[in-house]
């Protein structure tokens, strides 16, 4: 195979990867409240450190090779105000359903999708990058991509599975999410060269970030606290945060 084809394949591994993600619905003998507590806190305190600690330096750093220092700071903090609204305006207008056994779970399920589909597309874009001109470099990067997405796809199948009782759904709603990053390798291949820029991907990163603070703070803690399991919530959203600085001292 040629260095297109190794990053392609690479780029689906990585995506693909979300589906381990799916592998706690299967866990029968664990009680659901508190498959759930740990779930979303755990996917919490990841969503949290990939903004801070990866979207929102990346963010920066392209907006900086066009930008002054400030005025790359000012735009980054901007649009991630915006995704927050963003965000916001999502949750306000997504609709219910009476018939839905948790309501709240769902919707929690549904936006976490929406954001790791918007994350995953510009991830894809990198690891294909990155695979064709250092294919060594890609499959590391590739590792560190799916140790991420793994609690990525908890925080889509175990809400989704807990609120319709259904793993196909739960499977499948995954699924989508993880190939969203061949999207974002297929966007890279055919348009990359002549559409995107550095500006372009810091404003995308930084939007990311907004809309995944958004998620971790209004939806996916307060549905772990809802379970009245607060100090598993914590202790869960703590271990969240320490694997995903894990997962990036091994990426660097």
């Amino acid at each position: 195979m040629n260095k297109t084809m190794y990053a392609f394949l690479l780029t689906t591994i990585a995506g693909t990867s979300t589906l381990i993600g799916a592998i706690p619905i299967f866990f029968k003998k664990l009680k659901a409240s508190t498959m759930i507590t740990i779930s979303l806190a755990f996917a919490a305190g990841v969503m949290l450190t990939v903004s801070c600690t990866d979207l929102m330096p990346n963010s920066f750093a392209y907006l900086n090779t066009f930008f002054l220092p400030f005025p790359s700071i000012l735009i980054c903090a901007i649009f991630i105000v915006v995704g927050i609204i963003f965000s916001m305006l999502i949750d306000t207008y997504l609709p219910t359903s009476p018939q839905q056994k948790n309501q709240q779970l769902y919707k929690v399920g549904i936006f976490s999708m929406i954001a790791i589909i918007l994350h995953n597309v510009p991830e894809g874009i990198a690891t294909f990058m990155t695979s064709t001109n250092d294919l060594k470099l890609g499959i590391t990067l590739t590792i560190a991509i799916t140790l991420h997405n793994i609690p990525e796809g908890i925080s889509i199948a175990v809400p989704i599975f807990y609120a319709t009782q259904q793993k196909r759904k739960a499977i499948f709603y995954t699924f989508i999410s993880g190939i969203s990053e061949l999207f974002g390798a297929i966007i890279a291949y055919l348009f990359l060269a002549k559409y995107m820029t550095d500006t372009l991907m810091g404003v995308l990163f930084s939007f990311i970030a907004g809309i995944m603070i958004h998620i971790s703070v209004y939806e996916l803690i307060p549905t772990s606290k809802s379970y009245r399991q607060v100090k598993l919530t914590y202790k869960s959203f703590f271990i969240g945060i320490i694997f995903m600085l894990l997962s990036h001292i091994f990426m660097n």
